[in-house]
């Protein structure tokens, strides 16, 4: 790691963005593998039901590729959101994903709204902060919720084109939330975001990782809790 900032700015801005550049690359590799894979898959399951395949660009808009990102989507903003809200109230002795289980933290304290680079609704304070306070839990529950909505809405889709397939009548958005199979991709999905949940909480308890922030120190104790 770098002991000063470099002079070129460029490089610079790569390094300070580092984390958030590679995680998006990261997912716009892995979205664009699901699309392909998906869009041969989805043709595939078309020709046998006798139906005419997609384009690629018709598969885009498709129930299927809707449903498959979507879905897992929607359990990525529920863990998040979840865990956010968890590690408010919640301790874990020994975690370094818990707050100290006895000590006020600088999360805990009320924003300072004369701080020279204090957010602005910070300084404006009123619903503008209270809103600001909670606005990370509250995006994720929103993201949760949309996706929600599109996972069903591909869903039904691709359901309906299968019930027609066998003469039966489709559904719509809402009366495929209502199907057990709609629950199924749910809650298969949002157990093993939970489990991850519990994973980190517990294993970074007993083992460390040079150097990474969701880590404690290497020389820290079992039972030191807190990063």
């Amino acid at each position: 790691m770098p002991d000063k900032p470099s002079p070129s700015a460029f490089i610079r801005f790569l390094y300070e963005n580092s984390l958030l550049l590679v995680g998006t690359t990261l997912v716009l590799a892995t979205l664009v593998g699901q699309t392909l894979m998906g869009w041969h898959e989805n043709n595939a399951e078309l020709e046998q039901m006798k139906m005419l395949p997609l384009t690629l660009g018709q598969y885009l808009g498709s129930g299927h590729f809707l449903e498959a990102t979507f879905e897992n989507w929607e359990s990525e903003f529920l863990q998040m959101g979840v865990y956010v809200l968890l590690t408010i109230w919640l301790r874990q002795k020994g975690s370094s994903e818990s707050k100290k289980l006895y000590e006020k933290e600088d999360v805990d304290q009320e924003p300072d709204p004369n701080k020279p680079d204090a957010p602005g609704p910070v300084k404006h304070g009123g619903w503008q902060l209270t809103l600001y306070k909670n606005s990370l839990s509250i995006a994720f529950i929103l993201l949760f919720f949309g996706c929600v909505w599109l996972h069903a809405k591909g869903g039904a889709e691709v359901y309906s084109i299968e019930q027609r397939h066998e003469g039966k009548p489709t559904v719509t958005t809402v009366e495929y939330m209502g199907t057990s199979r709609f629950w199924f991709e749910s809650f298969q999905n949002w157990q093993s975001e939970f489990l991850s949940i519990i994973s980190i909480v517990g294993l970074s308890i007993y083992l460390r990782q040079k150097g990474s922030p969701q880590s404690k120190p290497i020389n820290a104790s079992n039972d030191e809790t807190g990063k």
